[in-house]
């Protein structure tokens, strides 16, 4: 994205700042951004800043715990009180947690975050800017890491830092409001609405996706940790320097090919914009993106992660740099979190970025890209699909709806797979006649914009026993659900519930176990107000869309393309 605007941070003497290229317009040569901006009458604001901050700081999080807990790092309890915990949601729309599928197991979804806080001697000194020291922080770094109900794969969706949103209430928990924004804010002022519990609130209204768990780190933690590692092998297609006339860039110089870095060289690579492809923030994400791949293949083989005394201090980094919501605040929550990412293979992670447009009020920052496909990105990620076209790793057991990463419709996998030993098997459904459904009124939606349809369980309830479920019954008790779901509480329901499912055609996502229900529970949602069934959904992506430019964590022959003036 372009670097004029609110609320960019000023960078001190190593800025990468600047008009970014988009669509076409030629990239800004080295030097330019001045005359640019007094030819446009647009000067310099102290917020705004000429080098984008630390995009990718927290895309690190998720593998940096991997390898701190590789080594078994539990007796580490008295690191407990040293983490630092923040609210989940400070918004007023609780989605609650991921649900589980048709066999009893839960997707996470994880909101990692990247401050450009400038609080403290080592933030200040590797920030810059010093007007800005001390003052509130930004969420210049937001990716969301899904990983699949299965753990057969992981998704990341990045989202550029000056995408415009409207932001919605966020109430800190010692009561201070911060209204919803009338009109569009940029996306990492959400930060400094209370804290991270607001980017959350931000990501949640916006993407209808469940947030489980948010980490975010600062600068220092990010040095330090990728010292820990011990290096991140990199490549460039030429020699590069981030550096224009003016001594604006991140100051990267790297020979053409692969190079192993760490420290500030890394941070350098992770914060350039100056010399990467044409010079924009989304030429930057491509390389974050590359990075954390690369990151995550160095974990898995650990080669560099065997040295106790190297494990202890990527450890203790990571405690000192991690702010995390209450669900991750213990070291045997942070290992039970690790021990469920390492289940995936490189090969099975995608990186994207959410599609996106110039905003049509400020072609300086983006928005999200009208139509099918940001929101097809969103929906892949609430309904389980992997972004790398795969498909359900395994089909669904005899008598159950499909897979839960399967499409809208039901489906069945283009060739037979054994599944796998950790997969439960649903139990088999009973005749139609035998299974007993409560049916709850919840066509009013989770906003209750509409109001309920009065009558509209017992409606359903004869629509049931007009299939053969004879012991539907219309409950008194009532819901909030966009979409028609199905629930059950007990693993010996799960093939009765998905027959409640086929029965009604909805699909194998609306199939869901969970303790809040008794026994199965038929939650007619917004979708299905009036008539026989509910609205079909239309047909689920089966891959991401090209314009999230798509990269898989398996690929190491990917290799940063240069921008011309940059090289040496």
């Amino acid at each position: 994205m372009r670097g004029e605007g609110a609320p960019a941070r000023p960078d001190g003497d190593t800025a990468d700042g600047g008009p970014a290229a988009r669509g076409g317009v030629p990239a800004p040569r080295p030097g330019a951004d001045s005359a640019a901006a007094a030819a446009s009458g647009a000067g310099p604001s102290p917020r705004r800043g000429k080098r984008r901050i630390l995009r990718w700081t927290a895309s690190v999080l998720a593998f940096l715990i991997l390898a701190t807990a590789a080594a078994g790092y539990l007796y580490y309890r008295h690191l407990n009180g040293s983490i630092q915990t923040d609210a989940l949601n400070l918004g007023e729309n609780k989605l609650g947690g991921s649900r589980p599928n048709a066999f009893g197991q839960t997707p996470l979804n994880i909101l990692l975050i990247g401050s450009d806080a400038r609080d403290g001697e080592e933030n200040k000194a590797l920030g810059g800017a010093k007007d800005t020291f001390d003052g509130p922080p930004l969420a210049d770094v937001q990716m969301l890491l899904h990983l699949s109900a299965d753990r057969s794969n992981m998704s990341v969706v990045s989202m550029p830092r000056d995408t415009m949103l409207k932001m919605p209430k966020c109430t800190e928990p010692n009561g201070k409001v911060h209204p919803a924004s009338r009109g569009l804010v940029q996306t990492n002022e959400s930060l400094s609405r209370g804290g991270p519990g607001c980017t959350v609130a931000a990501w949640q209204d916006l993407t209808k996706i469940p947030i489980d768990h948010f980490m975010m780190i600062d600068f220092k933690g990010v040095v330090t940790m990728a010292d820990a590692i011990g290096g991140v092998p990199v490549c460039v297609q030429e020699n590069v320097h981030s550096l224009t006339r003016d001594g604006k860039g991140s100051g990267l110089k790297l020979a053409k090919g692969e190079n192993v870095i760490q420290g500030e060289v890394a941070l350098q690579w992770l914060r350039t914009r100056y010399g990467f492809e044409d010079g924009s923030d989304i030429g930057r994400a491509h390389a974050q993106h590359m990075y954390m791949n690369s990151l995550a293949r160095e974990f898995r083989r650990n080669a560099k992660l065997s040295n106790p005394m190297k494990l202890n201090s990527l450890a203790q980094a990571a405690i000192k740099a991690m702010v995390v919501d209450p669900g991750l605040n213990k070291i045997d929550k942070l290992y039970d979190l690790s021990m469920e990412l390492k289940k995936v293979d490189p090969s099975r992670i995608t990186m994207t970025t959410m599609p996106w447009i110039p905003s049509p009020s400020d072609s300086a920052r983006v928005e999200p890209k009208p139509g099918a496909e940001a929101e097809d990105l969103f929906r892949m990620i609430r309904e389980d699909i992997p972004l790398d076209g795969k498909g359900p790793e395994h089909p669904a057991a005899p008598g159950a709806a499909p897979s839960a990463s399967a499409s809208g419709a039901p489906a069945t996998p283009a060739a037979p797979a054994s599944p796998a030993p950790s997969l439960p098997t649903a139990d088999p459904a009973a005749p139609p006649a035998r299974i007993p459904v409560s049916v709850r009124n919840a066509t009013g939606g989770r906003d209750g914009a509409q109001g309920r349809v009065k009558g509209r369980a017992g409606e359903v309830a004869a629509v049931l026993a007009g299939k053969g479920f004879a012991r539907a019954v219309a409950d008194t008790q009532t819901g909030s659900e966009d979409t028609t779901v199905v629930r059950f509480s007990s693993p010996d329901q799960a093939g009765d519930a998905a027959a409640v499912a086929t029965a009604l055609g909805l699909p194998a996502s609306a199939v869901q176990k969970t303790d809040d229900v008794p026994g199965i529970v038929l939650f007619v949602g917004k979708d299905w107000r009036t008539g026989s069934a509910p609205t079909p959904p239309p047909p689920a992506p089966t891959k991401a869309p090209d314009s999230s430019r798509p990269l898989n964590g398996g690929n190491d022959k990917e290799c940063m393309a240069i921008q011309p003036g940059f090289t040496w």
